[in-house]
């Protein structure tokens, strides 16, 4: 197996799957100081906009683990700059962190960065693998206002919510034997697919806080999120991530979770008592 690079190794899921591969790593990070101390991995600076930095960074590797920019109007020409320097570089394989249902069509505004970025990658030469994450359960409590209650035009809509940890153990599978999964896209679930009510409920029945939901209309999903003074774009995510739900585009179920990893998809009453 030859060398691995896990970008993002400061955030979230980035680190995640650094510290559950372990080992003989490069981790790329735009902050060594934040880059997670794991024996035997070495440390490389970049940013996905500066090509030179990540071609250096990307030397010698064979399987890049490339997990998506942070959210900005520019996402996309950050990850075209990041892929033509992992091919510049002689990277072998990307696995991409994707998003479910991502198409130039998406509801969720942001699936349409994540469909033109698994293009570009295609048109690159670059072998790949897609993981297309549903929206993360690990966040789903932050929705919640300081009154208890979850806002957003969902409707009774349902999404297959999935765990960060078993995003990073279907990742570390796939970085482990990159070859198997060639060319492959996973789309990745909880084992259930729940509603924005049932979202609530599952959150109150674990932390003993009284939340419920309010479905939004679209004008007063917007109006509601005026006050954070948010450029457009980023309102047009946050409200396209519940219309998105309300159109079933989050709603199918996969079993890859169970089917990469060899054990269940966790569901979110299970994450939220962790």
């Amino acid at each position: 197996m030859g060398l691995i690079v896990v970008t993002g190794a400061s955030g979230r899921l980035g680190g995640r799957v650094a510290r559950k591969l372990g080992g003989a790593l490069r981790l790329v990070v735009r902050d060594a100081a934040r880059a997670p101390g794991i024996a035997g991995a070495e440390v490389a600076v970049a940013e996905y906009r500066d090509g030179d930095s990540v071609r250096r960074a990307l030397a010698g590797a064979e399987t890049v683990f490339m997990v998506s920019a942070a959210e900005t109007p520019d996402r996309v020409g950050e990850h075209k700059s990041f892929v033509d320097a992992a091919a510049r570089a002689g990277v072998r394989q990307l696995v991409y962190t994707s998003f479910m249902g991502a198409a130039p069509e998406a509801t969720f505004t942001l699936a349409r960065d994540h469909w033109a970025t698994e293009e570009h990658i295609r048109r690159s030469g670059l072998g790949f693998t897609f993981l297309r994450d549903n929206l993360y359960a690990d966040f789903l409590p932050f929705l919640v206002g300081e009154d208890g209650v979850i806002r957003g035009p969902a409707g009774d809509g349902r999404a297959a919510v999935v765990a960060q940890d078993d995003i990073a153990d279907v990742a570390v599978a796939v970085l482990r034997d990159p070859a198997a999964h060639a060319g492959r896209t996973y789309d990745l679930t909880g084992p259930a697919a729940l509603s924005m009510t049932e979202v609530a409920a599952t959150i109150s029945a674990s932390t003993g806080r009284e939340v419920r939901y309010h479905d939004e209309s679209l004008s007063e999903a917007y109006e509601s999120r005026a006050s954070y003074d948010a450029p457009r774009w980023q309102v047009d995510a946050w409200v396209s991530t519940y219309t998105a739900i309300a159109a079933g585009e989050l709603a199918a179920v996969s079993t890859a979770v169970p089917e990469l990893t060899g054990h269940p998809a966790t569901t979110l009453a299970e994450l939220l008592q962790k």
